[in-house]
């Protein structure tokens, strides 16, 4: 079924009302071009990933010595509070929201998105999140101080008596994300499901946009129970009500339910994009077809089903029941199979390639390795008996950054590297965009790998002061921590300089298969002069097998 009519969406033989952008200004005025609105996007979280990356900075300041001598604690409570709420609601969704918005259309054959205006409100909400959030620091008792996944009681608290306080601000960005989210998942699964160009059908989709169609399936089902959870908390602290508050009879386990149901397939709706930047990636630098196209499409849509039934094990210390457990520690486990299914592909993908080793292989391939430490990590915190044992220790935010920083983090980057010139139509600096891969690869392990040894010792997480024996990892994982942070220097540097006077980039630098490729870079407002047919599967490296029958391959 491909490019059904359907009233009120935008159709492929529809014209737009607006224009392709001139200049750089109007990439931050309203606009209703999927191009435009994945770029800001892009431009929109990366500046907040530099703030959460400021607040990481100082918090591994204050970390370098047992004492909580840099900051005061309560400041300390609120930077990480903010760190972990900035990176996720601010910096991981909204960035690769912006790259299905920007890619998604392009691969499918559709000159925008189905809803384009939807789309545009849904972007606008971002900036809103921020400022609400960024305002918090101004307010009596300044940001919200219960950590990113604010559980109550704790998250209940007001001791300045407030009814404006840091912990309301939180949950008002919170639900405005979801609702943000939520009109963005309706738009990419209706525009899937019913703009793909004729002959596409499942199975002749790029694995990105079956990653896409899964995360956002995710969404639908799970983010609801998040921004309800949101609500009554915030009902609790501002009329009166007695959801979570145990003072007044309420449940706080609840909200873990609430929160965890949705949080924890959050992860996959943001690995899930990951993955399918890989499979995008590996493909062309290694100049093979993806091996095992289907099935990696299918374990896709495996993971969305299986991630919405092991939230449980977050709470494994929540007096959650034996049999529970088990049954949680079972299912956590299986998700395994789905992701080492593409684990193998991507490995037969590469081996005996011909790769070429340039910035975006680099980092994807960093990001791989990455991913299956994190992975065997993720299989040991699934296990009753280890979890039980690290909870709420360094362990666990060791695991977490390697997947959140590690795998996604660096899969953008790759990403952002592999796609630039046709975003800009502009080639990056290849010898800059190298330099920021090392200098991002040593300080990711540097910084992350310390706190595995810390949690196994007992180190816990969310303090700001420690025993003295747990300074010598410290030290290393703080100045991983300040090397993470200059890395973002190169390739700033190297995005706004090529940006702005890089070589002119041809419509495919890569010699890649895919249909953004088949057009201009950057591509013409409409994308495409005329709808194409397809006629083949993607990734037909080494076959001479044209893609479709009316573009130039």
């Amino acid at each position: 079924m491909t490019n059904v009519p359907i009233e009120g969406i935008l159709l492929p033989d529809e014209k737009h009302n607006h224009e392709s952008p001139s200049n750089w200004k109007e990439y931050f005025s309203f606009s209703t071009d999927h191009k435009v609105i994945g770029i800001q996007y892009l431009v929109t979280s990366f500046f907040f990933f530099l703030i959460g990356g400021i607040f990481a900075m100082v918090m591994r300041g204050e970390l370098m010595t047992p004492e909580s001598d840099l900051v005061d604690r309560t400041i300390y409570n609120g930077m990480f509070t903010m760190h972990g709420t900035v990176m996720l609601f601010l910096w991981t969704f909204p960035s690769l929201v912006g790259f299905a918005n920007y890619l998604v259309p392009l691969m499918i054959g559709a000159r925008d998105m189905a809803f384009p205006r939807l789309n545009a409100v849904a972007f606008w909400m971002v900036p809103v999140v921020g400022i609400i959030m960024m305002g918090s620091f101004f307010v009596p008792g300044g940001p919200a101080q219960a950590g990113w996944w604010s559980y109550p009681p704790v998250s209940l608290q007001n001791p300045t008596g407030n009814l404006i306080n840091g912990q309301v601000l939180w949950l008002l960005a919170v639900a405005i994300s979801g609702v943000s989210s939520i009109m963005g998942a309706v738009n990419f699964v209706t525009t899937i499901v019913k703009m793909r160009a004729p002959g596409m059908g499942f199975f002749k989709m790029p694995l990105f946009v079956w990653a896409v169609f899964s995360a956002q399936i995710i969404q639908l089902f799970g983010l609801p129970a998040l921004t309800a959870g949101a609500v009554m908390l915030l009902l609790d602290l501002t009329a009166g009500t007695a959801f979570f508050d145990p003072a007044k009879g309420g449940n706080p386990v609840m909200f873990e339910h609430y929160f965890w149901f949705y949080s924890h397939p959050a992860v996959y709706v943001i690995i899930l994009p990951i993955f399918g930047i890989f499979s995008e990636i590996f493909p062309v630098y290694s100049r093979k077809p993806l091996f095992g196209y289907k099935v990696v499409a299918v374990s896709s849509i495996l993971i969305a089903v299986v991630s919405g039934i092991v939230w449980v094990h977050h709470m494994y210390v929540s007096g959650t029941p034996g049999w529970m457990r088990l049954i949680f520690m079972l299912t956590t486990m299986f998700v395994s199979v789905p992701t080492g299914i593409k684990v193998f592909a991507w490995v037969a993908t590469i081996w005996g390639g011909k790769l070429r080793l340039n910035t975006p292989m680099l980092f994807a391939l960093g990001a791989l390795i990455m991913f299956v430490f994190a992975g065997i990590t993720g299989i040991m915190l699934s296990s009753v008996p280890v979890d039980v044992h690290v909870n709420n220790t360094y362990f666990v935010v060791g695991h977490f950054h390697y997947v959140l920083y590690g795998t996604v983090t660096m899969g953008l980057y790759a990403a952002i590297y592999h796609w630039f010139p046709k975003m800009t139509g502009r080639m990056y600096s290849e010898s800059w965009g190298k330099i920021h891969f090392w200098l991002a690869f040593i300080g990711t392990n540097l910084n992350f790998l310390p706190m595995h040894p810390l949690g196994l010792q007992g180190m816990l997480r969310r303090v700001a002061s420690y025993a003295p024996e747990y300074q010598y990892w410290n030290i290393i994982a703080s100045l991983g921590g300040f090397l993470l942070g200059m890395s973002t220097l190169p390739f700033i540097f190297n995005m706004v300089i090529s940006w702005m006077q890089g070589e002119k980039a041809p419509a495919n630098p890569w010699r890649a298969i895919g249909l953004e490729w088949l057009v201009s870079s950057p591509p013409p407002v409409e994308n495409f002069e005329e709808t194409p047919i397809i006629i083949s599967e993607p990734y037909g490296y080494g076959k001479s097998e044209p893609l479709t029958s009316n573009l130039p391959e």
